[in-house]
């Protein structure tokens, strides 16, 4: 099949990689095409259609994610599964809908279409969630997730608790830190962990001890203040700035400071070089450590980004990292690079409280680096995400909307007046169906600034995220 008939409206809104790409949908769900033909090159498609080949891939692209084609190796694309041409019946009531479409709501509410489903048993959440911390779950490819799940059942059941990580799995992060964050370790050096903040948890019971002092961020990540105060760990605030922690505020005598240096948590800054070498040397002579959050600092879309604390101060600096925002919390699957003397306390903890991560995570991502398709999927993240923060950006800059944040990441924050503002758009909002995080929860103490976290990564497809976005705009003006 050369051609398809497909119609593009070059005056309307819809970009034409989604026009694009609702004609495949349309027409695999009238029957035109059927499961397990074969379709167009891109290349193909795009001289059909009179288009760039970037349209079309990025059409291919995205019904990839949704699981409606496939790629065979050598030789070409075919349909994987069609798309619903009916509704679902909801309360007795039935409608016609356009595959994907979430502009015409349920009566009550909003409702995910069935055409979102990625494939059968992969649905898509009901509630439009604009909160911070979810990966793009949906762009996980099924056949990427099934491959990886299959590759580490093939390995043989451990015998003993492997309290340091999966050996195969240190490896796999070793490279992966190499590559995607500049930081050269020997895998000997890693740590396997259940993610940043259950690092947080036993950092604080094996190091740092109850009754310690840590300073913390402040707006900072409410979850590692949490896990600090657990364990018994007095909690001290340090302000940030547009860039990042203030480095000569960090208060005298404390243990170790916590902070997000790559992509500050919820403002969005980056801490530049000169405050990064001060802070190092700050540690150095104060004899306290440092643990550098780098929870999502694959995802950067403008620069690269700068040097690790870890890799100008490996001495004091405990590097940590997860997959969770890049792959899924589904594999609990985080790391710890830090000095030999805190990694064997840690180890020694976890076989004393006989805790530690759970090694099948570790083994369905050390699959997926193997095959490459780690690297694959990360490249795929990083251009979507991009994509949704400049939608989001330039959609409540054109409603007048303040909003903050590096090229980075997966959210924003969209700024207000004050506290009242601020619950008020988080309340009007999940009336509109759209859950926001208020910036009050990321405040130890009093807040001094005011607004939500708009996350961009958890809606299935673009068009959500764009749903979303309008449904808080219009919310943004009901409160002017």
């Amino acid at each position: 099949m050369k051609e398809l008939p497909i119609t593009l409206d070059r005056g309307a809104s819809l970009p034409l990689a989604s026009q694009v790409a609702d004609g495949i949908r349309s027409i695999c769900a009238r029957g035109f095409i059927r499961v397990g033909d074969r379709l167009p090159s891109t290349r193909a498609l795009a001289s059909s259609l009179g288009v760039s080949r970037t349209v079309t891939e990025s059409a291919f692209e995205q019904l990839h994610a949704e699981g409606w084609i496939t790629g065979r190796r050598g030789s070409g694309t075919y349909v994987a599964a069609v798309p619903p041409d009916v509704a679902a019946t909801r309360d007795g009531i039935r409608a016609r809908h356009t595959p994907g479409d979430l502009r015409a709501p349920w009566p009550g509410g909003p409702r995910t279409a069935p055409g979102a489903m990625r494939e059968p048993g992969w649905e898509v959440s009901s509630e439009l969630d604009l909160r911070p911390g979810s990966p793009w779950a949906a762009g996980m490819r099924p056949d990427v997730w099934r491959r990886a799940w299959r590759s580490a059942a093939d390995l043989e059941p451990d015998r003993r608790p492997l309290r340091e990580g999966f050996q195969g799995y240190r490896a796999a992060v070793e490279e992966h830190l190499l590559r995607h964050r500049g930081l050269a370790v020997e895998s000997s050096a890693v740590l396997a962990t259940a993610g940043t903040t259950a690092a947080v948890t036993e950092l604080s019971h094996a190091v740092l001890g109850r009754g310690s002092k840590v300073a913390v961020e402040e707006p900072g990540y409410p979850r590692a203040v949490g896990a600090f105060r657990a364990a018994g760990v007095e909690v001290l605030p340090v302000p940030v700035d547009s860039k990042g922690v203030v480095v000569n505020a960090i208060p005298a005598r404390v243990a170790a400071v916590y902070c997000t240096p790559a992509h500050q948590f919820p403002l969005g800054g980056r801490l530049p070089a000169t405050r990064r070498s001060a802070l190092v040397e700050w540690a150095r002579r104060s004899g306290s450590l440092i643990i550098e959050d780098d929870y999502d600092g694959e995802l950067r879309y403008d620069v690269a980004p700068l040097p690790l604390l870890a890799a100008i101060g490996p001495d004091v600096v405990i590097h940590l990292g997860t997959a969770s925002k890049v792959i899924s919390p589904t594999l609990g699957a985080g790391w710890m690079v830090a000095r030999r003397e805190v990694s064997a306390a840690v180890a020694a903890y976890r076989e004393e409280t006989g805790t530690g991560p759970s090694p099948a995570g570790q083994r369905v991502l050390t699959a997926m680096a193997e095959l490459g398709d780690l690297g694959r999927h990360l490249r795929r993240v990083r251009r979507e995400l991009a994509a949704r923060r400049a939608l989001v950006v330039s959609t409540l800059e054109v409603a007048g909307a303040r909003v903050i944040g590096d090229r980075a990441g997966a959210h924003v924050v969209l700024l207000v007046e004050n506290a009242d503002a601020e619950l008020d758009l988080v309340v009007r909002a999940a009336d509109a169906g759209v859950q926001l995080d208020g910036l009050r929860r990321c405040f130890a103490g009093p807040s001094n600034r005011f607004g939500v976290t708009l996350g961009y990564s958890a809606p299935a497809r673009r068009r959500d995220l764009e749903n979303a976005i309008h449904r808080v705009v219009g919310c943004l003006v009901r409160t002017e």
